[in-house]
This record gives structure tokens, C-alpha cells and sequence, in this order.
């Protein structure tokens, strides 16, 4: 049978939802979609609005330049992140148009509860990046980049800061200013060039929203909202990679905060006052970073995640806390951070697994979060009291985006797993049963069949993986196989990809292995311990172990077999080419190559420094070192915009190839980043791959794909 994984145009236009959030009454589920635009080159997100009790989806958002990050105000007003004009730009007397947002710029927008027409709720000259709401207050605190205007001779100090950062870019425009000067770190981030701007947070008045929602009623369409207020002027680099939340009463804001000082970092946990911006640390330690805070619905206590510093000693484990608040600080300004406060608990002592995304029961008695957990990603919920767990979903799904019923009778969230993209669900919490919610598009057909295996590594560790099996895979028509390392290195397949989706392969004929070696996470802190400083030879013996067990089935063809990988995943591929010969072709994508390189010129190098260090550590797992050795085929892929592993690792890894006279090819994107994310080159990547793969593992001719 046909699917859409046997056309590359048909995959790339399946729909995904990316984002769901819960209306306050319960009644309805706003879901984030993204599809392919008319022209189909790129891709843009809608809102649709989504029944829990079954009822079909309905599209709420069309503009050409797409809407996302959906949420809600205590009345049921939906706010969105938007790039597309207004049409009700509010004017001043000789006519000049105001509190609009500009051409291109991401603005904060209000959809009322009755229906009508959006407005916008508030815009920031360098665009909108976030916005979190209260739960019961209008107040909303938005994120934003931000020129510093006291770098500009001649400007205050002192001035409202929305004006102050306008004339700023306008200056820079106007000199033709692009350069950035660095003072501390960090200077990139991902794929994206840091500075010279500053993401700060900033809070909109519960009046804005108000005169937003009521802009139909005035003459002219147009809401005098005031501009958003700064809340962080002296943040600089403190919001790099943050997580917020706002308290019920919208009377805090709970962030973390970056600390730099050259190699060392930390991630405090801060309290901000909205209403005069005064902050106080509510969790600080040198070796550990906060983030992902959750207010308890009486605002008295929040819920966050503490992940420590790897280390001298091994790898940093994680942990869920309680923090009591102490409601009658004044909030006074502290810019250096304290010692970590008291009325501070592990809410889930001894649980061996990562807690993430965090959110309250209604009545403040649980906590509910996700973990990964033996190639699955379940829902859990831990007592407040006494911090019992229990796993709330048994089945093999992947869980996200949690949100509570107000009624406490279920949690809605996107589901996925290997077989099947994220799709909203019901969880009925007195059941566990999953109930699936109708989304826009069809369920995609698989091409193939999962199962999962097992095998046994010769330190005597179990490992597993998942299998994906292509129609017709039989005894007496084994499949070839493809081994596929997955990232992190902490992670796991345990969910749907839709950049390395294994069911594009089954249906050109391959069997996919998608295994956790050592350093995977869902199997405990030791797991991941086994490799640490050791990141080539203990995951590889733990790969070629599962493999082993892999091509042992009948319906496995061992003497067709490759390898693929992307980030860490490229790094084992080039660990691999240098220590076996086993595999017909290796395809290493966004790989480290030379470790040394690497750590110093990614956008984190301080990530890497506890582990390398050591030059003899470093020397003992930088896959550069045993290029003489490599005799397999490889298809090295990088994009020129990846910063966490920067394309000088690329260019080296393809200079040592093609100087050591080693049969490679290299494919390269100027303007993708650590992940490829355009449709077209989506589509160029997988083309070339099987044309690749199709040449060395099948014994086809070489076809260049038409668009190369």
C-alpha cells in the first residue's frame, strides 16, 4: 500500500501540531498546526481551535504570515504571537500610525472569547520572542530583544525604553551598522547571532488587554494601550535560553537568570515583582542550574526543575523541587545572587529519571510532569506531600504540552510515539485511558511495522531499542538495515521525528534500528554514568551489542548494513568509520569531528569543559584521530547556520577525508541550521541520503538527485 512516506512532496505537506493549550473553562483546546504555504517553500503555523469532547477541528487563524504560541487570559480571551500587519492601527492626530507592529514584526495579539476581530495587545520595536499569562489576572509578561540606548551618545539613561531601543535601530539602519561588540559570554546561540540587542521581559497592563479586547467599540478600531514596561533594563545576557512563569495573581514573575563568568555559568532561579520590577534569588548554587518554574494555584509555592553541573565526580543528575515563598518580602533588588533559600524540597526523592515541563492540579495536591523513560516519554504525578510517584500513561507514548482540566478529572496534551506524530489527547486520570482528540489532517499510514529488541552489552548491561521493519521483511527476503544513532548525547528514541523519520526508509525497503546506548537518558543516572568521558568506545560496544542482535533475526540482511547519525548521533558515525569496517556506507550529519575544535567554537563550550578537559580525555574520544583507518563510504551533511557544532567540524572532517583519499561526499547548506527545516531541502536531504545509500548498500548506479 501507497503511504504519504513513499513521496517526498506527500510527506512534507502531512500537517504537525506543535503547540496545545487549554482553555480556562475547559471548554475547548487551542492547538498550534503548521503546514506548507501555497507556494510550498516554507512553513507556516495556525490556530485551530479543538473540542475535547470529539467534536472536529476548527481553523481560528489564516494570515500568510501564521500565528502561535496560544494562550489564554482568565476570561477566555486567546492571545497570540502574530507577524502580520494590523489593520487597526491606532493614529495620532496628524495621523501617524502607533501602537502597531511594524513590517515583519512579531506582535502580541487578542482574539476575543466571543469571536470578532483580533487586535494587538502590545509590540516591542525588535518583535515580541514570548508571552505568559496569569491565571487569574489580565497581566501578561512578554519576552523581547532590546537595544541598550545608553550606548548612543546624547541618549538618557533613563528613557522609556520602547523609544529608546526605536531610535537606536534607526541609528544603526541609518549607519549601516550590522557589527556587534562583545563584552561577555555567550555570543551565539544555536543558529542565531547574539547581540547587539538583549532578550529582557517586559509586562502588559491588564488595562491593555482590556482596551484591546473593547478596541471594536472606540471611533476609530484603535486601541491607546500604553507600552509595555520594562521589568529587567539590567537583564543583558541573563535571559539566554529562560523559562518563565507568571504567578495566579500576575503580581510575579518566576525566571531563570544566567550568571557568567568565563568558563563557569549557573542558571539562578529569580522572583521579579510586575509591579515595580524589584527581584529577589530564590534558588542559586554555583553548581546547579533552575529552570522550568510552575506556581502552585494558590501562588505560595512553585515547582522547579534543579539540574546539576557535570562534574570532576561524573554527570549531573536532575531533580523536581518544592520552593516555599516567602509572601512578605518587599521584593528589594539583590544583584548578586544568594545562598539557596530555605522551605526548599526534592518533591520526588530517589525518582531515578528526569523530570520535565512541570504543571499543578487544580487543587494544588499533585504535580504532573514527564520524563523519559525506557524509550518512552510517560505522564507521572507526585504527591505534594508525601512525594509519592505514579505513572499515570502505561502505554509507549511520548507526552507533551500537559495541561489540566480545571474540573481535575483529566489532563489533556500532545501524544506521540515512533509510529505516529503528535496528535492531541484526553488522559483520564482516574483511568489512564488515552482518548484521541481530532486534529487537522488525516492520521498518516506507516510504511511498516514497529517492535522492539533487546540485547545484552558486554559489560553485561541490558540495552534496547526500537526496530522499524518494512513491509515484506521475511526470511526469504531480509531487509537491509540501517543503524541510526540519535543526538543529545542525553536522549532517547522514544517519540516521532520528523527530521530523521525512520518511515521514509522502511518504505524504500530498510529496516531502521533506533537504539539507547550508554549515555541515553530513561534508564537511570548510571546508564548514563557508563559513558561518561568515554564517549566513543562505551556507546559504540553498546551499538555494535544491539546491532549484533539485529542481524541475527532472519528477516535482517547482515551483509547490507549502514550507519547514520546527526549532532551526537554524526559523532558516533565518525567514531565508527575510524574502529569497524562492518558498515556499507556511514552518513554523518552535523558531526563533531575534532573534539578540541569543537568545544572551542561552539555557541556552549562551557557545556563541554567538564567532561574534556583533560587532554588525555580529550585525545582518547576525538574520532579525528583514526581517519587513516576509516575504508567506508561516507556522506558528510552540514548546514552553515549550526553553532552549536559549527561547520568548521564539516570542512575539516571533509579536508581529512578527501587528503587520505577516502571515497565521501559532502553536502552542504549554506542557509540551514543544526537541523535542516525548509521543505525543499528537507527533500534535498532525504533524496541524497537514499541516493547515497541506494549506491552503496543496494549496488545501484549513483543517480544525483535533479536539484544538485
Amino acid at each position: 500500500m501507497r503511504t504519504a512516506f513513499h513521496d517526498l512532496d506527500d510527506y512534507v505537506s502531512i500537517p504537525r501540531v506543535t503547540g496545545l493549550r487549554l482553555s480556562p473553562d475547559g471548554t475547548w483546546l487551542a492547538a498550534s498546526v503548521q503546514a506548507l504555504t501555497g507556494d510550498r517553500k516554507k512553513y507556516t503555523t495556525s490556530i485551530w481551535r479543538i473540542d475535547p469532547k470529539g467534536g472536529p477541528a476548527r481553523r481560528l487563524t489564516r494570515s500568510a504570515q501564521g500565528e502561535g504560541s496560544p494562550k489564554f487570559l482568565p476570561d477566555g480571551s486567546l492571545l497570540f504571537i502574530s507577524r502580520r500587519p494590523d489593520p487597526g492601527k491606532s493614529r495620532t492626530n496628524d495621523g501617524a500610525e502607533r501602537g502597531g507592529p511594524g513590517k515583519g514584526t512579531a506582535a502580541l495579539w487578542l482574539l476575543p472569547p466571543g469571536g470578532g476581530e483580533a487586535h494587538v495587545v502590545a509590540t516591542l520595536p525588535g518583535g515580541i520572542s514570548a508571552a505568559e499569562t496569569a491565571a487569574h489576572s489580565a497581566v501578561t509578561v512578554i519576552s523581547g530583544p532590546v537595544l541598550d540606548a545608553t550606548r548612543v551618545a546624547g541618549e538618557a539613561g533613563d528613557e522609556e525604553t520602547v523609544k529608546a531601543d526605536t531610535r537606536l535601530r534607526e541609528a544603526r539602519a541609518k549607519a549601516g551598522v550590522s557589527a556587534v561588540l562583545h563584552e561577555s559570554s555567550p555570543v551565539r546561540s544555536w543558529d542565531a547571532d547574539l547581540g547587539p540587542d538583549d532578550t529582557r521581559l517586559f509586562a502588559v497592563s491588564a488595562d491593555a488587554a482590556a482596551d484591546a479586547l473593547h478596541a471594536s467599540a472606540t471611533d476609530d478600531g484603535a486601541s491607546d494601550a500604553p507600552p509595555p514596561r520594562d521589568l529587567t533594563p539590567d537583564a543583558a545576557h541573563a535571559f539566554f535560553e529562560h523559562t518563565y512563569a507568571v504567578s495566579p495573581d500576575g503580581a510575579w514573575v518566576a525566571t531563570n537568570w544566567y550568571w557568567w563568568q568565563g568558563e563557569r555559568y549557573r542558571r539562578d532561579l529569580m522572583l521579579i515583582e510586575v509591579a515595580t520590577g524589584n527581584r529577589k534569588v530564590l534558588l542559586s548554587d554555583p553548581e546547579a542550574d533552575f529552570h522550568d518554574p510552575a506556581f502552585a494555584p494558590d501562588g505560595r509555592s512553585l515547582a522547579c526543575v534543579r539540574e546539576w553541573h557535570d562534574n570532576d565526580s561524573g554527570p549531573g543528575d536532575q531533580a523536581l523541587l518544592l520552593v516555599s515563598l516567602d509572601e512578605s518580602s518587599s521584593g528589594e533588588n539583590e544583584d548578586q545572587a544568594g545562598e539557596r533559600g530555605s522551605g526548599v524540597r526534592e518533591l520526588a526523592p530517589g525518582f531515578d529519571r528526569w523530570p520535565a515541563d512541570p504543571v499543578w492540579d487544580p487543587e494544588g495536591s499533585f504535580v504532573y510532569f514527564v520524563a523519559d523513560d525506557g524509550g518512552r516519554r510517560p505522564v507521572f504525578r507526585v504527591a505534594v506531600t508525601t512525594g509519592s510517584v505514579s505513572r499515570l500513561t502505561p502505554d509507549d507514548g511520548h507526552y507533551a504540552q500537559l495541561s489540566p482540566a480545571p474540573d481535575g478529572t483529566a489532563l489533556y496534551a500532545l501524544r506521540d510515539t515512533v509510529g505516529e506524530p503528535p496528535t492531541p489527547v484526553r488522559i483520564d486520570l482516574a483511568t489512564g485511558a488515552v482518548e484521541r482528540l481530532p486534529a487537522p489532517g488525516q492520521r498518516p499510514t506507516v510504511s511498516g511495522q514497529l517492535t522492539e529488541i533487546t540485547a545484552t552489552a558486554d559489560d553485561g548491561h541490558p540495552i534496547r531499542g526500537w526496530l522499524v521493519l518494512p513491509k515484506g521483511a521475511a526470511a526469504d527476503h531480509p531487509a537491509p538495515l540501517l543503524l541510526w544513532v540519535h543526538g543529545g548525547p542525553r536522549s532517547s528514541w522514544n517519540g516521532w521525528q520528523w527530521r530523521w523519520n525512520p518511515w521514509l526508509m522502511a518504505a524504500r525497503g530498510y529496516a531502521v534500528l533506533l537504539p539507547d546506548p550508554a549515555l541515553s537518558t530513561g534508564y537511570g543516572l548510571d546508564f548514563i554514568r557508563r559513558a561518561y568521558r568515554a564517549w566513543g568506545p562505551r556507546p559504540f560496544a553498546d551499538l555494535m551489542a544491539i546491532t549484533d542482535a539485529a542481524v541475527a533475526r532472519d528477516d535482517i540482511d547482515e551483509s547490507r548494513i549502514a550507519l547514520m547519525g546527526g549532532s551526537y548521533g554524526g559523532y558516533m558515525a565518525n567514531w565508527a568509520a575510524g574502529h569497524t569496517s562492518r558498515f556499507k556506507a556511514i552518513v554523518s550529519h552535523a558531526s563533531v569531528w575534532a573534539l578540541d575544535q569543537m568545544m572551542a567554537t561552539t555557541d556552549l563550550p562551557m557545556g563541554f569543559f567538564p567532561e574534556f578537559a583533560d587532554p588525555e580525555v580529550l585525545s582518547a574520544n576525538s574520532p579525528h584521530l583514526s581517519v587513516a583507518a576509516i575504508s567506508t563510504p561516507m556522506l558528510v551533511i552540514h548546514g552553515d547556520r549550526d553553532y552549536r557544532v559549527p561547520i568548521g567540524e564539516a570542512l575539516r572532517l571533509w579536508w581529512d577525508l578527501q587528503s587520505h583519499g577516502k571515497t565521501a561526499k559532502f553536502l552542504y547548506f549554506p542557509d540551514e541550521n543544526h537541523w535542516v527545516l525548509s521543505p525543499g531541502n528537507i527533500k534535498a536531504w532525504y533524496g541524497t541520503v537514499q541516493a547515497f545509500l541506494a549506491e552503496q548498500v543496494l549496488g545501484e548506479p549513483w543517480k544525483r538527485p535533479d536539484l544538485l
